[in-house]
This record gives C-alpha cells, sequence and structure tokens, in this order.
C-alpha cells in the first residue's frame, strides 16, 4: 500500500479511459476521493460509476457530467441526479448487486473506498457499508482507499488487508450522517398498528427514517429481539442499551446484532466502534435465502411509495419522478412471509403531501413487490393481513386502512374489480 498526501493524489495515474467505478454507498462514501474525481478526471473519456444509494451531497450535477452513472434505485440525494437526468436506474435487488459485479454485469475496474485505520489483526473495516463492497474489491484492477480514523472498526466480515489497497490517502474529517427522522402523530400510529405483530425474541428488519423509527420507540417492553438488516440506525442503540434488543433467542449469530450498513449520527458509529455485539456482513450474508429461512420469528418492516387494493406494492416510482428502489425489499418480504412465527409488514401513511391516496386501485409505477408475497399492510388507519385472502377480501381490508376520503372512489374500483373476475 502507498500512502500519499491528500494534495498529492493523482487519480489520473491509476483511472484509465473508459473505465467503471465504483464505491460503496449510502454513508461510507469516501467524500474526499469523489470531489477529487469530479475535478480530476474531466478530460478521462469514456467513464461509468455504479453509486448505490447516497445520502450525501458530495456528487455535484454541474461537475459529474463527464461520468455516466447508473444505481439500483433514486435512494437520498440520487434523486437530484435523476432530475437532472445524470442516472439510469438499473432494476436490481441489492443482494444481486455483488453476483452481478462478479459476472460483470456491473462493471469494477476501479474502486474508491473509505476504511477505519487497521485493527489489532491488521486489516482495515468497510466500518459503514459491508454489501458488495468486498465483491468489488475482488474484481478490480486498483483500490485506492480514504483511512478515516473516524470510521468505526467494525466485526463481521467487512474487511480489507493493506496488501488489496494500491494507493491511500489519510484523512480526519466527519462521516456522512443521517439524523434520526421526526416522528409525527401518523408515524406513532402505524407503529401503534406495527407493534402487535412483533413479540418477544422476535429477530427484525427495517430500514430508516420517521416511520421505522416510531416503530423501534414502541417496543421498549419487549424482551430479547434480535436484529438481522440490510441497515440499522439510531435506534439500534436504544434498544441495545434497554436490553430490548439482546439477540438472546437467535439460532444463528447468537448475541450479535447482524447489519449490511450503519445509517446514523455519530452516536451510532462510536456505539457500533469494536463492540462485539454487532457485526457488519456483505450483502452476501444479511440478503442471503437461506440464511434468512433460518431465522424463526422474522419481522421485516419496509415501506412503500403506494399499494393497490390486491397488495401490489410500488416501491419505487411515480410517473416520470423515480423516488425511490428495489434495495433489499423483496428478499426481506418473502422471508418474514416464510417465517415460522414471523410476518412482513409493508408501514406507510394513508395519504401523500396534498391528500393523495396512496392505498390505490391501480398503480401508477412498477410493481415492486408482487402480491403473492405481501403479507400486511400498515397505514396510520389499520393493519390489513392479506396473507390466504381472496382478491375481494385483500381489497375490503385495504379500503379499510385507507384514508376515509378516498375510500369511496376504492370502494367503486373494487366493485368493478370484483365484477369483472366473476
Amino acid at each position: 500500500m502507498k500512502v500519499v498526501s491528500v494534495e498529492s493524489i493523482d487519480l489520473c495515474a491509476y483511472i484509465k479511459p473508459g473505465d467503471a467505478l465504483l464505491w460503496p454507498q449510502a454513508c461510507a462514501e469516501p467524500t474526499v476521493l469523489l470531489k477529487a474525481l469530479q475535478q480530476q478526471t474531466q478530460s478521462v473519456a469514456g467513464l461509468s460509476a455504479f453509486v448505490g444509494a447516497s445520502f450525501s451531497t458530495t456528487l455535484n450535477p454541474a461537475e459529474i457530467v463527464h461520468i455516466r452513472l447508473s444505481s439500483f434505485g433514486a435512494l437520498g440525494t440520487n434523486r437530484r441526479l435523476v432530475k437532472a437526468g445524470l442516472l439510469d436506474i438499473i432494476p436490481c435487488h441489492v443482494g444481486l448487486v455483488g453476483p452481478y459485479i462478479r459476472q460483470n454485469l456491473i462493471g469494477c475496474d476501479v474502486v474508491l473506498v473509505q476504511v477505519s485505520p487497521a485493527g489489532a489483526d491488521g486489516r482495515h473495516s468497510f466500518g459503514l457499508t459491508g454489501d458488495y463492497v468486498r465483491a468489488a474489491i475482488d474484481c478490480a484492477r486498483v483500490v485506492i482507499a480514504e483511512i478515516n480514523p473516524n470510521v468505526p472498526w467494525m466485526f463481521g466480515d467487512a474487511g480489507l488487508h493493506p496488501d488489496d489497497i494500491d494507493v491511500a490517502i489519510e484523512v480526519d474529517l466527519p462521516l456522512v450522517s443521517v439524523p434520526p427522522g421526526r416522528v409525527a402523530d401518523t408515524d406513532r400510529a402505524i407503529a401503534d398498528h406495527a407493534a402487535n405483530f412483533i413479540g418477544d425474541g422476535s429477530v427484525l428488519q427495517a430500514g430508516i427514517g420517521a416511520t421505522p423509527d416510531a416503530i423501534l420507540q414502541s417496543l421498549n417492553d419487549r424482551r430479547d429481539l434480535g436484529v438481522h438488516s440490510g441497515m440499522v440506525g439510531d435506534g439500534l442503540v436504544d434498544l441495545i442499551e434497554r436490553g430490548v434488543v439482546t439477540n438472546a433467542r437467535k439460532p444463528i449469530d447468537t448475541g450479535v446484532s447482524v447489519t449490511g450498513a450503519l445509517i446514523g449520527s455519530d452516536r451510532l458509529y462510536r456505539f457500533a466502534n469494536r463492540n462485539p455485539a454487532i457485526a457488519l456482513r456483505s450483502s452476501a450474508y444479511t440478503h442471503d435465502a437461506a440464511v434468512l429461512a433460518s431465522l424463526p420469528n422474522l419481522v421485516t418492516i419496509n415501506s412503500a411509495v403506494e399499494v393497490d387494493i390486491t397488495g401490489q406494492v410500488n416501491a419505487e416510482q411515480i410517473g416520470d419522478d423515480y423516488l425511490g428502489g428495489t434495495g433489499g425489499q423483496v428478499d426481506y418480504v418473502r422471508a418474514g412471509h416464510r417465517s415460522d412465527g414471523g410476518c412482513s409488514i409493508i408501514a406507510l401513511p394513508a395519504s401523500a403531501r396534498g391528500g393523495i391516496s396512496r392505498i390505490v386501485a391501480s398503480l401508477g409505477g412498477p410493481v415492486t413487490t408482487a402480491r403473492s408475497d405481501v403479507d400486511v399492510i400498515i397505514t396510520e388507519f389499520g393493519a390489513a393481513s392479506l396473507r390466504g385472502q381472496t382478491l375481494a377480501e385483500r381489497a375490503r381490508r385495504m379500503i379499510a386502512i385507507a384514508a376515509p376520503e378516498a375510500r369511496e372512489d376504492l370502494a367503486r374500483a373494487a366493485h368493478g374489480m370484483v365484477r369483472r373476475l366473476g
């Protein structure tokens, strides 16, 4: 590993015309290297990059125009890039990004990565995101690292030996952070309904945001909860400190919360640093069907842009506006639905801004999760359990949890649907 100063790093010495680039997603973005990438490679032709999700504003639409960008969704600040016409969408489950890299369906010549200083075992930790980074490093020609002492050193399989790094810079800068969402009354109402499906010993998967935060906050009287999730936020710290999450009843990874990413604040990052009770794993493990199938009482909690009255879920797009992505939703919905004693929850407010119903007669975008996989839909007005129900009964239950002002129109649409099917 060659270490150079931030001022002297010359990315054009390592990046060639036509190269495909990749860097960790979410809060693990190597922001110093990304700023240098935009400024130094303007004259390098034919570059492309896979960017995952983003929660920073490091990528400047005015400076990144020379690099063709792709992602599995418009998550976080990637929406700016979509609106600017700079981001192509690859419909893809998060768990398949690693295999796609290994199959060269997602190119990866150069990896830019942010890591912790080396630990006692000599390896650096990816710290904030495991995901598909290891697969990318295994396939890359060049690995360029940003070593930051603020990156937590994590237990798990997400690490990097110095011999795997071609060139590195040392920085000491704050990490990208995502503060907890502001929980509103609607979120609390959804959480009250969701809590009825989460008992002692449940193993949780949840995303980030106000609604998942509200659900976690409603579980303070539970015992021996476990965590196996693609991502965790600051809410995990509260539940571990209060003795709610112990992972004591998990048949695998007993005593350990497993995650593919830390998406939160410095509080979460400090808590996770060298903490054997949290393991950072790659998506090859966090999203693996066989691993998930071994978890009884698995309760998965995901969100949606809209859900139709038969249970089809759109978590991606409305009209021309790409708002989300496939992510790991389908993997976890299926796993929760099939888990012995578990369930799968799709939680969303009944209405969007402007009073537009998010329970709809027909989707305004793609089907992210099929109705045959969907289990429980929850809004602030209640929970609709769709498991094993006919289309007519599904429609009745979905209308009951829609906003009151939308129910009459939905009932008319449902009547027409049932008549056609009959």
